[in-house]
């Protein structure tokens, strides 16, 4: 039975460059590199970065799939500026419950740092529930 998420692999053109982003920019803590890959830390999570060539062929994220990492309310405007300020290109602006950054990594994956958890999402969504949501 599974238990839980083990670990996030993130396919990447240039180990180094990535290796810096996640542990300069976003504070992950560098546990191991070698020529093709990485891995880091951020509290439980552990982060695989692995070269792929063929992560500069796949075309910059269509949908909504990414991957979202926690940070206080009073945060969020400090870690936009940074962001910012590294020339780090935003994909999307909020649009619901606690606040978010959605931003791209140097391979364009798509990230997030959202405000809250699924406890307060779900509190949000019984005070005004998307449409045909049921809950458990």
């Amino acid at each position: 039975m599974l238990t839980g998420l083990n670990h996030l692999t993130l396919a990447v053109t240039d180990v180094e460059r990535s290796v810096g982003f996640y542990r300069d920019l976003l504070g992950f803590r560098c546990e191991a590199v070698w020529d093709a890959g990485a891995y880091l830390a951020l509290g439980e999570l552990w982060l695989c970065l692995s070269l792929d060539p063929a992560r500069a062929a796949a075309p910059p994220g269509a949908d909504y799939t990414h991957y979202a990492f926690s940070i206080a309310q009073q945060d969020v405007a400090a870690f936009r500026t940074r962001l910012l300020a590294a020339g780090v290109q935003e994909w999307r602006r909020n649009r619901s419950e606690g606040e978010s950054v959605y931003f791209l990594d140097p391979d364009g994956h798509q990230l997030e740092a959202h405000v809250g958890d699924l406890a307060s999402r779900l509190a949000a969504c019984r005070e005004k529930p998307y449409p045909g949501m049921l809950f458990a």
